[in-house]
C-alpha cells in the first residue's frame, strides 16, 4: 500500500501543477486508463485541498459547499480527516485517537449512503478520506499480525501427556525387503518362549481439542479485531482477510517446518532412499494430529474471532490460509501412496492411514464451508489410497513369504530367519489388525474365496478376516520351511530343523496378542506338529544304534552267544554312536525345554536297551583280551554323553575312553 500512496501522491502533485479544469480532467482519464486504482483521484484531489487550505478558506469553502450542494462537513469530520491525511496518529502512538479518527470517517460515509438526496461530491470526498483510513488500518493489521505470531511450542507438544512418540515402532532396518534377497531375523523378541507382546505406541496419541496453544500473543488478539471490524464494517473484509492470510500462511510455513516437514515433491519423494523415507512417514503421521487437532484448530479459532462480522469472510480466510498447509501434507500421502510397495513400509502406511482416518472428522468440521469441498475431498482420497496401498502390500508380503525361495542350508538346523522375519512381522502387525479387517472389509470378496480353503478356519479362535489372512500366510510359512528342510541329507536333521521352526512359530502365537487370533486349538494342533517331529527325528537317528542292540543273530541265549558277532555288535554299536555324536552335538537346538525333551527321549530309548545288552553279553568279552576295545563306554558314560548333543558345538568321541575317567 505505501507503493500505491507513493503513485496517488505523485499523481496528485502533477494535477496540481495544472491551470484548466479541462487539462485537469483529461489528465484524469490517461492515469485512469493507466491503473483502475487512479480512478478516484479526484476523491484524494478534493481531501487534499480541504485538508491543506487554510481555515479561512476552508470556512468559504464550506459555506461555498453548504450553499450550493446542502452538504456541510462538521469540525468532528475535518478533524479525522486530517488526522488521517497527516498521519499524525496511529495505533501504535496513539491508539484511541487514531480509532475514533477512522470511526468518524466511516460514521460519516454511512450516513451520506443513506442520505437522500444523493451529495456525490460529497461521499467523493469521504470515500477518499476512508480509503486513506483503510490504507493505514491495513498496513497496521499486518504489522501488529506480523510482531505478534508465537513461535511454535515444540516443547510442550513433544512432552505434552496429549502426544506421545512410538519409539518401538518396526523400522525399515528391522524388515528389509524381501526383494533385497536375503531375509533379516528382523528385530526378533520372545524367542524361546519368553514374551513377545508388546503394547508399543503406534503413532501419536492426541486426547482431543483440549490442547490449545497461543498462536497469536494474546496482547494483540483485542487490537487485531479492532482493526477487522473496522475494515468488514467499511466493506474493505477482502483485504483484510488477503493481509490475514498472507501473514499466517507463511507462519504455517514455518511451524511445518519447525515439525520437521519439508516440501517435497512427488518425485523426490520417490527417489528416497528406505530409511530416509521411513523416517518422514514416521514424522508426517505425528505430525498429521498435531497440524489438524491444534494448529489448525487454532487457527479457524482465530479467524472466526477476527471475522466474526462476516461468516463468509472467516469462512475463506480460514480456508485461504490453511489449505495449501494441508495440501503439502496430503502431496506427501499421495506420494507413498503411488510409491514402490515393499513389505517394511506396511507399518508406516498403516500409521499414516490411522492418523489420517483421526482426523477426517476434524477436517471435515474445519472445513465444512462449501468452498473447503476441494480439500475434504483430496483428504479422503488420500485416505482410501493409503488404505489401499496397505492391503497391497500386505498381499505383497505374503506373496513374497510364498516365493522366498531360499536354497542355503541354515548351519545345525536352527531357525530360519525366514520364521523369524515373518513371525515377528506379525507380532508387530497384529497390533493393526482392527484398520487392517476393516480394509480388508472393502476387498473381501476378492481375498475371501482364498481364505475359505484354509482347513484351519476351524480351529481359529476369531472369525474375523484378519485371522483368516493370518491363517493363511503362516501355513505359507510352514509349507515353505517344508520345503527348506529337504536342503539336509540328513533325514534325523530335517526334523530337528522342522521342529526348531514349528516351535518357535507355536510360541510367537502363544506368547503374543496373535494367540487371541489363532486359538488355543491351533496352538495345540502345532504343538502336536512338533511332537510327530520328534518321532520321526527318533526314528531316523537312533533306529540304527538301536538295531545293533537286538538279540538276533549272535545266538540263542546269552550262554552259547557268539563272540565274534558280540565284537561286531559292540564294534558297530560304538562306531555308530560316536558318529552321531559327532554330527549332533553340532545341531542347534535353541529351546531349552525342547533340548532337554530329546535328551531325555534319547536316553529312555537308549541307555535301557544298552544297559540290558552289556549285562546279558558284556561278561563274554570282558574277560579277553582287549576288551576295552569293544565295551568302550559305560550305560552312564553314554547318558553323560548324550548331554552335549544340540548345543551347536561339534565334539568328538574318537580315542576318548569313558568319560567318568
Amino acid at each position: 500500500m505505501e507503493g500505491e500512496d507513493r503513485v496517488l501522491a505523485t499523481a496528485q502533485q502533477i494535477m496540481k501543477s495544472l491551470h484548466t479544469s479541462t487539462d485537469t480532467d483529461d489528465m484524469l482519464l490517461i492515469f485512469s486508463s493507466f491503473d483502475n486504482r487512479l480512478s478516484n483521484l479526484s476523491n484524494f484531489m478534493s481531501s487534499s485541498s480541504a485538508i491543506s487550505t487554510p481555515s479561512s478558506a476552508k470556512a468559504a469553502a464550506a459555506s461555498s459547499s453548504s450553499q450550493g450542494d446542502g452538504f456541510a462537513f462538521d469540525s468532528r469530520f475535518e478533524e479525522a480527516e486530517k488526522l488521517i491525511a497527516d498521519g499524525t496518529a496511529s495505533l501504535s502512538s496513539d491508539s484511541d485517537v487514531f480509532l475514533s479518527a477512522v470511526d468518524e470517517i466511516i460514521r460519516m460515509t454511512e450516513d451520506l449512503e443513506i442520505s437522500r438526496p444523493r451529495d456525490e461530491a460529497a461521499l467523493d470526498r469521504v470515500d477518499a478520506a476512508l480509503q486513506l483510513a483503510m490504507s493505514q488500518l491495513e498496513d497496521e493489521f499486518r504489522n501488529i499480525l506480523a510482531r505478534s505470531t508465537v513461535p511454535l511450542d515444540t516443547e510442550r507438544l513433544h512432552h505434552s501427556s496429549f502426544i506421545r512418540r512410538s519409539s518401538l515402532s518396526p523400522s525399515v532396518s528391522e524388515f528389509p525387503d524381501f526383494e533385497t534377497g536375503t531375509v533379516s531375523e528382523g528385530g526378533d523378541r520372545g524367542v524361546g518362549g519368553s514374551s513377545g507382546r508388546y503394547n508399543h505406541l503406534r503413532g501419536p496419541s492426541l486426547g482431543g481439542l483440549e490442547m490449545n496453544l497461543d498462536l497469536i500473543n494474546p496482547d494483540s488478539v483485542d487490537e487485531l479485531k479492532e482493526i477487522a471490524d473496522r475494515m468488514i464494517r467499511s466493506g474493505y473484509e477482502k483485504e483484510c482477510c488477503q493481509v490475514y492470510s498472507t501473514v499466517r500462511r507463511d507462519v504455517l510455513d514455518e511451524f511445518m517446518s519447525v515439525l520437521g516437514v519439508e516440501k517435497v515433491s512427488i518425485e523426490e519423494v520417490q527417489k528416497m532412499e528406505g530409511r530416509s523415507l521411513d523416517e518422514k512417514m514416521k514424522k508426517w503421521t505425528y505430525t498429521v494430529k498435531i497440524v489438524v487437532r491444534v494448529v489448525l484448530s487454532g487457527e479457524k479459532q482465530l479467524c472466526e474471532h477476527f471475522f466474526s462480522g462476516s461468516d463468509l469472510t472467516k469462512e475463506i480466510c480460514f480456508i485461504e490460509t490453511a489449505k495449501g498447509c494441508v495440501m503439502q501434507i496430503l502431496n506427501f500421502g499421495e506420494a507413498v501412496v503411488i510409491g514402490k510397495k515393499s513389505s517394511e513400509k506396511l507399518f508406516q502406511i498403516l500409521d499414516m492411514y490411522d492418523a489420517l482416518s483421526a482426523v477426517m472428522p476434524d477436517l471435515e468440521e474445519l472445513f465444512s464451508h462449501e468452498a473447503g469441498e476441494m480439500v475434504c475431498s483430496e483428504a479422503k482420497g488420500v485416505l482410501d489410497g493409503l488404505g489401499e496401498a496397505a492391503i497391497g502390500t500386505f498381499v505383497e508380503f505374503e506373496n513374497a513369504v510364498q516365493g522366498e525361495a531360499s536354497k542355503t542350508p541354515i548351519q545345525g538346523g536352527e531357525i530360519h530367519p525366514l520364521t523369524r522375519y515373518v513371525m515377528n512381522y506379525l507380532i508387530y502387525l497384529v497390533d493393526y489388525s482392527n484398520t487392517i479387517n476393516e480394509l480388508l472389509s472393502n476387498v473381501e470378496s476378492g481375498l475371501e474365496s482364498e481364505s475359505s480353503q484354509v482347513d484351519d478356519d476351524r480351529e481359529l479362535e476369531s472369525n474375523s478376516l484378519f485371522a483368516k489372512r493370518l491363517s493363511i500366510l503362516i501355513k505359507s510359512l510352514e509349507v515353505n520351511i517344508e520345503e527348506k528342510s529337504r536342503v539336509y541329507e540328513d533325514i534325523g536333521m530335517q526334523y530337528v530343523f522342522l521342529m526348531n521352526n514349528m516351535l518357535y512359530i507355536v510360541q510367537k502365537v502363544k506368547n503374543s496378542d496373535l494367540r487371541k487370533h489363532m486359538g488355543d486349538l491351533w496352538v495345540r494342533k502345532r504343538r502336536g506338529q512338533v511332537r510327530q517331529y520328534a518321532t520321526a527325528y527318533l526314528r531316523a537317528s537312533w533306529s540304527k544304534v538301536l538295531s545293533c542292540l537286538k538279540d538276533e543273530g549272535i545266538g540263542a541265549s546269552s550262554n552259547n552267544a557268539s563272540k565274534v558277532a558280540l565284537k561286531e555288535r559292540f564294534k558297530n554299536f560304538n562306531a555308530c554312536f560316536e558318529e552321531l555324536y559327532r554330527i549332533q552335538t553340532a545341531w542347534k537346538v535353541p529351546d531349552e525345554q525342547l533340548r532337554e525333551e530329546l535328551r531325555i527321549s534319547i536316553s529312555e530309548k537308549v541307555i535301557p536297551a544298552y544297559r540290558s545288552f552289556l549285562g546279558r553279553f558284556g561278561s563274554h568279552l570282558e574277560s579277553g583280551r582287549n576288551s576295552g576295545k569293544y565295551i568302550k563306554y559305560t550305560a552312564d558314560d553314554l547318558e553323560n554323553y548324550l548331554l552335549d548333543l544340540f548345543e551347536g558345538i561339534p565334539l568328538s568321541l574318537h580315542n576318548t575312553r569313558r568319560k567318568s575317567s
